[in-house]
């Protein structure tokens, strides 16, 4: 559907005719919802079910969903809104709006140009694109074929500080701007059976081939890479292994699945730049809260000293405004950049972030807001005392 190439168009009949079909491509989906069912159209039964399903009985993956429906916009009136800008900037970095691109492993498992295809949307639009570390295309390869857009790069730490000190470099020397380190996977969590995937025979996790990493083919012999990987992550990780990590990079670090305030504050402490909000989309931890659940305690503990993310539920504009409306400073969608690149690569991610933006753009408007700074507590409230503030 969107795999066809246009050549350039010279006459105004030609346009016209591209504008079109370009207008009937983009209506035929009109939410992030029907992608979804389109991409359940297309991929494997074990592929879609690795990336829509989360632990154990998927609580947590439904509950980031539920709690931002019981969110209430209370919208001001009469207010100048015929002016409206979504951007904003984050650790130095101008976007177009306040949604990023989460880091997804394995994206060549759903369309073969993979990362680079989601990478280059994200390009496109303005934002930025976070790379998994457990990507199927090289962070060099990634970082050449989008060499004017923000990205950020994925971390676990490992036992093998080598092999985390490698990753380290590469990242700095290829020009990302932020180091993201995941902090709730001492282990990787519980997966049904149908819940997990195998990479086919010709793909790769690209970043950890013998060719960029000494030693690696002799440390993994007798084990698949997958395994080697899930095995080599350092189960001993503290903060104070966070506090070497800050100090092994000058780029900014993020820790990437904090749920509580205290940990929060932890992460100020040991120098981290960012912190998001995160239940790793419900699949590291079954009847872990909703992330927009414990955002505004998160918020409250550690104020504007860094920046603060939210991923985990988001599925229209109207969300993205109620976590902004919360105290988030952006918000990082991850399945919905995996249907769209199913459906239509580079044009599907795309136009997953037009109706993002489509949509968030309407909310501000709806509610009276011209800009991002208007977008304040007071313009939301929860009707369910689950959803705590």
């Amino acid at each position: 559907m969107f795999s066809k190439k246009y050549p350039t168009y010279q006459s105004d009949f030609e346009c016209l005719l591209r504008s079109a079909e370009f207008f009937h491509l983009v209506m035929e989906f009109r939410n992030l919802d029907e992608y979804e069912e389109k991409a359940r159209e297309n991929l494997s039964k074990n592929a879609l079910n690795y990336y829509r399903n989360g632990t154990g009985k998927g609580l947590s993956l439904q509950w980031n969903r539920s709690c931002y429906d019981r969110i209430r916009i209370h919208p001001h009136c009469l207010r100048d809104v015929s002016e409206r800008s979504a951007k904003c900037q984050l650790l130095g970095i101008d976007m177009a709006m306040p949604v990023g691109v989460s880091p997804t492993a394995m994206q060549k498992v759903v369309h073969p140009e993979g990362e680079i295809a989601s990478a280059k949307a994200a390009e496109e639009m303005g934002v930025i694109f976070t790379l998994s570390c457990l990507s199927t295309t090289s962070l060099e390869q990634v970082a050449a074929a989008t060499p004017n857009s923000p990205k950020w790069f994925q971390l676990y730490i490992y036992i093998d500080r080598n092999l985390t000190r490698n990753l380290i470099r590469r990242a700095e020397k290829a020009g990302y701007r932020a180091i993201v380190v995941t902090v709730d996977t001492p282990m990787f969590g519980f997966r049904r059976p149908k819940n997990t995937l195998s990479l086919p025979s010709h793909l790769y996790l690209d970043n950890f081939t013998s060719e960029r990493i000494e030693g690696l083919k002799e440390a993994g012999e007798g084990l698949n890479l997958a395994g080697y990987l899930s095995s080599n992550v350092y189960r001993c990780l503290t903060w104070e292994d966070i506090k070497w990590l800050v100090k092994e990079t000058h780029l900014p670090v993020l820790a990437k699945g904090v749920l509580r305030a205290d940990d929060a504050m932890r992460a100020v402490e040991c120098g981290c730049k960012g912190i998001i909000v995160s239940n790793h989309g419900g699949r590291q931890l079954d009847s872990v809260p909703p992330t927009i659940d414990v955002l505004p305690g998160i918020v409250s503990a550690v104020g504007d000293k860094v920046a603060i993310i939210v991923d985990g539920g988001i599925r229209q504009g109207t969300d993205v405004f109620k976590a902004l409306a919360l105290g988030a400073r952006m918000v990082l969608i991850g399945r919905p950049v995996v249907w769209g690149l199913t459906v239509g690569g580079q044009a599907g991610v795309v136009d997953v972030l037009k109706i993002l933006q489509t949509e968030f753009d309407v909310a501000m408007a709806v509610s009276g807001c011209s800009k991002i700074t208007d977008i304040t507590r007071d313009l939301i409230s929860f009707d369910n005392t689950s959803c705590k503030l």
